[in-house]
């Protein structure tokens, strides 16, 4: 989705933003997630990103593995900022929004805030090739990945928009598959980290294919 403001490169981005834990959800960079805002300290914190004008929310999981406090669990190290770029309140007090992937970050220090949302100083320079759009699509196994999700859907009785994920670009169709991928927290933070599209395709591919080995031999899928 086209965006009003223009970020090519880190210095285009806060360094200061407010955090939002959520459990399987991955947003990447260009990518788009909608969310539903209803906790008063999440609606705080969408009121206080467009007061102050940058519309910047980063997205970034609790780590299951280390919880930590239950009123304040552990973060995973790496989440993706996203810019607001669509906003509607519904009247009884939530929003509903879209966020627009715009770079990963990586979490330098968690700040003492007053406010009743998470804010983190973040550095995006580890991940400075996403700025740039469609970065690595000719190294992508299109073939493997068309492949896996053909089996996939078949195994699970799904149907997809065939014409639709024929024409997507490489970029595009990688990462709108991960974000919408049924896959649980470790896997979902995999694909936020890989280097570059060409390995973010290869683990979707693998951690595909191994849901699909665990249920042909009548293991837990992660559809279950």
């Amino acid at each position: 989705m086209p965006m009003n403001a223009a970020y090519e490169n880190p210095g285009d981005l806060a360094d200061v933003i407010p955090v939002f834990p959520l459990p399987g959800a991955l947003l990447l960079p260009r990518g788009q997630m909608p969310l539903n805002i209803f906790e008063p300290r999440y609606v705080a914190m969408i009121d206080d990103a467009l007061r102050a004008g940058h519309r910047l929310i980063g997205m970034i999981q609790p780590d299951g593995a280390h919880p930590g406090p239950e009123n304040k669990p552990n973060l995973y190290k790496v989440g993706c900022v996203g810019r607001i770029t669509q906003i509607a309140e519904t009247g009884d007090g939530r929003y509903l929004l879209q966020l627009t992937g715009i770079a990963r970050f990586r979490i330098d220090e968690e700040l003492r805030v007053s406010t009743p949302y998470r804010q983190c100083r973040v550095a995006y320079t580890p991940y400075v090739d996403d700025f740039m759009p469609r970065k690595g699509e000719d190294e992508v196994d299109r073939k493997s990945l068309l492949h896996a999700l053909s089996d996939f859907l078949e195994a699970n009785d799904l149907k997809a928009d065939w014409e639709g994920i024929e024409n997507a670009p490489n970029e595009a169709l990688v990462n709108a598959l991960a974000m919408m991928s049924p896959y649980g927290a470790a896997e979902k933070q995999a694909l936020l980290e890989a280097p570059d599209l060409k390995t973010r395709a290869e683990i979707l591919v693998a951690v595909t294919e191994i849901e699909l080995a665990k249920k042909s031999t009548g293991g837990e899928t992660p559809l279950q």
